[in-house]
């Protein structure tokens, strides 16, 4: 199972939201690249990057700097926020992600997701962002009908490279992940591999999430706070 570290991006600072709402913003450094320098020399295998401004304005807003992170990390990084068209997704795996993360229009349009997924196989992989099981969209701001396990059916006929998972409602937390929710994630993908986010605080929430068999876990807030050490997750991980 791979770790992803991960870090918001907001005004040019690195910061993480407690259950997605902006208003509820801790700024953890003003340096993003350094961060992403720091979790690489640390042992990440891949990083997970979101432009927050860039989800909420509906179109890349951070790009100089997710570049720049891109060059400067010398690991794979998944970026997400605002990449709504085939255009967005083209810049960002340009200047140097591995793979991108569609989610509002994943949910809006899947023919056009499934036409950016066809465009660029395995680079492109599907957020499912969920509240009390139904998804969320636009920055978090909108909800949709569908629910997380019926778009976690639909993601293998995109042609998703991989389905990331977030409870909204633990995301930023620490209490612990949706487990239930990832399991039925899971089940849904239909083979797609399923990245669990949201919730993480503590090593042992790291281990049940490593027992479900998913890919991937996601965690913020935690490796700033000290409540986990990226190098203990990954030796959980590794002895999985």
């Amino acid at each position: 199972m791979i770790v992803f570290p991960a870090f918001d991006l907001r005004g040019g600072r690195c910061v993480r939201l407690l259950e997605g709402a902006f208003e509820r913003e801790t700024v953890y450094g003003d340096d993003p690249v350094a961060v992403a320098r720091g979790f690489a020399a640390a042992g990440a295998r891949w990083l997970h990057v979101v432009d927050l401004d860039g989800a909420r304005a509906g179109r890349p807003v951070q790009a100089d700097l997710v570049a720049a992170i891109c060059a400067a990390a010398g690991i794979p990084v998944q970026v997400g926020g605002g990449l709504r068209d085939a255009a967005a997704v083209d810049a960002v795996l340009a200047a140097g992600a591995a793979r991108a993360v569609l989610g509002t229009v994943a949910a809006q349009d899947p023919a056009r997701a499934a036409a950016i997924c066809r465009a660029h196989p395995g680079r492109v992989a599907i957020g499912l962002d969920a509240r009390d099981g139904r998804l969320r969209v636009a920055g978090w701001t909108e909800g949709v009908e569908a629910t997380a396990t019926a778009a976690a059916a639909g993601a293998a006929a995109l042609g998703a490279a991989a389905i990331i998972y977030t409870d909204i409602g633990r995301d930023g937390t620490e209490r612990g992940p949706d487990l239930d929710g990832t399991r039925a994630v899971a089940r849904a993908a239909a083979g797609v591999p399923v990245i669990a986010s949201g919730g993480i605080g503590a090593l042992d929430h790291v281990r049940a999430v490593a027992a479900l068999g998913v890919a991937g876990v996601i965690i913020g807030r935690a490796l700033y706070t000290g409540a986990v050490r990226l190098a203990d997750a990954l030796a959980v991980t590794q002895a999985a």
